[in-house]
């Protein structure tokens, strides 16, 4: 979300859902926040963690046809990633070794893949590894 109000945002779900019910070609959704730093907008406000949240649960509702969910860590860090699973999120993204899009806008958050899985565990779920095409990996 940038400069959108809640109604907007509401409407471009409903589009979102509308297109993976014609095509089925969405694997995840991942709702990023603007991230306003090193763009044109730099005094656009920041979504709070709430509104972040909040874009989250109701995502998780309204797109009842992407079965994946996945919390942008990257933009809010790592505890509103791990609360995130309690609103809808079922996928905490990978980890990153680089990358360029979000840090380019500012956000530096990293982590590595024992403590991606603590922030699963400890919000009392159980980790698992998948593929790109979102199949869960054995072992």
């Amino acid at each position: 979300g940038s400069v959108e109000t809640v109604e907007q945002r509401v409407e471009h779900l409903v589009k979102v859902r509308d297109l993976q019910d014609e095509t089925g070609g969405f694997r995840a959704f991942i709702p990023w926040s603007f991230q306003s730093e090193g763009t044109h907008l730099p005094n656009v406000k920041r979504a709070s963690g709430f509104d972040y949240l909040r874009t989250v649960a109701i995502s998780r509702l309204m797109l009842d046809n992407i079965r994946n969910i996945q919390a942008s860590w990257l933009t809010q860090g790592p505890k509103i990633g791990q609360i995130a699973l309690q609103y809808g999120v079922n996928d905490m993204g990978s980890t990153v070794i680089e990358e360029n899009v979000v840090t380019a806008q500012g956000a530096v958050f990293m982590l590595p893949l024992h403590e991606i899985e603590r922030l699963i565990e400890d919000a009392g779920f159980h980790p698992a590894r998948r593929h790109t095409r979102y199949e869960i990996l054995a072992g």
